[in-house]
């Protein structure tokens, strides 16, 4: 048994879902994904123990490329976030109708699948594969099931799509340079080549700038918010919760260990980039008026933050990184879905057209109040854990790095907050606001479950990670 066991289900299970038909695709989808999430618990426990859960075989001999997929800790990490969430988000798109479901919920679990193999290849060429597949998908899913006027919205992710195919370009060049000097994809053999200063460094910049447009960071952020705003729900929730996270998780796997050099000279540079990018998406967020873009903005800052704490090039930054990155998955999803309650209620996404919803539910203003206060970072919150150890990274490079990025939790909480109260409290609503579905519970209670329980408890995650975490700077401090 190893992890390629996910990829097939996955893949199995997109195809599966496409013959069921319109009226079983959902289903069908959300028992493969459920099976995805099983067999990845139990392939942890396996990997627990000690066993080698690995998969590597030839694929093609000239040029050399291997079908490479990796198990250590950081990647379980990861693979865990994409198919714990996957049958999440199915899940809480129940209570839509989708024209054509069947294609529509197919291309979840394709996407799944090519992110799942994203976080899972350890061959340069087979990664690349993995990150442009992954990119197909949500292009459909947004282009076909967005909302608003379909020019805008066809505007809005073909400047998406070009953005991030231009990134990826630059990226697969420098695959491609570092085959002619190592003679394989694979990311032990990439590792050991000997590269100059300046090959690093045009490496290092030729990663970043896939990456940077994928997380977004700031400049390259400008599909974003337009993207998040059009595309449905489901979506958005792919987008954010676990698509934006293969740029992070990659600066960790692949920049940083292949252009070490680079990563430690312009260490302040790149800290900096993520910096303003918490501080810009915490400004912008303030003055949003949509509930979608300001949490789209809301993303921008946090994955700022992410950003500058994986370029710390210290264990805390990476640790602390990756603990947030899965936090704000769970965190993103889970407020995403709470706009998307509303919005199948009043029909609007504009905050000013909501307020006196509180008194109709109280239920869901409560679970609505404690993702709120989860995403500002509130102590006993899973956020509170990432964003406290990034921040503490970012100390021990600069103390001024730690009190701008700690912006996102005093700007964060400020323009949360604000939101929280024009939204939910007030004078009852004239329109009648039904209270949570039980899918709708379920969805919200199992999130909120997750972000408590690895906010009082992280240390089975810190566990997992930290040792695959501690060969990566090993690779990084190879070279001084």
């Amino acid at each position: 048994m190893n992890v390629s066991l996910i990829l097939i289900i996955l893949f199995v299970g997109a195809f599966a879902t496409f013959l069921s038909g319109d009226k079983l695709a959902s289903k069908v989808a959300l028992f493969f994904g459920l099976a995805a999430a099983g067999c990845s618990i139990v392939l942890l426990n396996h990997y627990n123990l000690g066993e080698n859960i690995s998969f590597v075989c030839q694929w093609i001999s000239k040029p050399n490329i291997s079908f490479a997929l990796k198990a250590d800790g950081l990647s379980m990490a990861m693979l865990l976030l994409t198919t714990v969430l996957t049958p999440i988000i199915i899940f809480s798109s129940f209570g839509n109708d989708y024209k054509n479901s069947k294609s529509f919920y197919a291309l979840i679990l394709f996407m799944s699948f090519a992110m799942a193999g994203t976080f899972l290849a350890s061959d340069g060429l087979l990664y690349y594969i993995f990150w442009e597949l992954s990119l197909i998908p949500i292009y459909f899913i947004a282009l076909i099931w967005g909302n608003g006027d379909a020019e805008e919205r066809k505007k809005a992710v073909v400047k998406f799509f070009i953005y991030t195919l231009a990134g990826s370009l630059f990226m697969l060049v420098a695959f491609v340079y570092l085959y002619q000097k190592a003679g394989s994809f694979l990311i032990e053999d990439l590792y050991k080549v000997n590269l100059s200063a300046t090959e690093q460094l045009w490496i290092f910049l030729a990663f970043f700038l896939a990456y940077a447009i994928k997380i977004p960071l700031i400049p390259f952020h400008t599909w974003q918010a337009n993207v998040y705003q059009k595309a449905p729900t489901v979506g958005t929730m792919l987008l954010s919760g676990i698509m934006l996270k293969m740029g992070l998780y990659s600066v960790i796997r692949w920049q940083l260990p292949l252009a070490p050099l680079a990563a430690k000279e312009y260490m302040f540079i790149f800290i900096a980039i993520g910096i303003a990018g918490v501080i810009y998406g915490s400004i912008v967020a303030l003055r949003q008026k949509d509930l979608k873009k300001l949490l789209a903005y809301s993303s921008l800052a946090h994955v700022g933050l992410i950003a500058a704490g994986t370029y710390t090039l210290t264990l805390d930054g990476f640790r602390g990184a990756v603990l947030q990155m899965i936090a704000h998955g769970f965190v993103v999803v889970g407020l995403f879905f709470v706009a998307e309650i509303i919005f199948r209620r009043y029909e609007t996404r504009v905050i000013a057209e909501m307020g006196g919803i509180r008194s109709q539910t109280p239920k869901f203003t409560s679970m609505f109040l404690i993702l709120v206060l989860a995403s500002v970072a509130l102590p006993s919150t899973f956020n509170f854990v990432g964003e406290f150890t990034v921040l503490y990274s970012l100390s021990q490079i600069n103390i001024w790095f730690a009190i701008l990025g700690g912006t996102t939790i005093i700007l964060g909480a400020y323009y949360m907050l604000k939101m929280f109260q024009h939204a939910m409290l007030g004078e009852t609503n004239s329109k009648i606001f039904a209270d949570v579905t039980i899918n709708e519970g379920i969805t919200l209670v199992i999130v909120i479950s997750v972000l408590f329980f690895f906010g009082m408890y992280p240390k089975p995650i810190t566990d997992l990670i930290t040792p695959s975490l501690q060969e990566i700077l090993t690779q990084i401090n190879r070279i001084n």
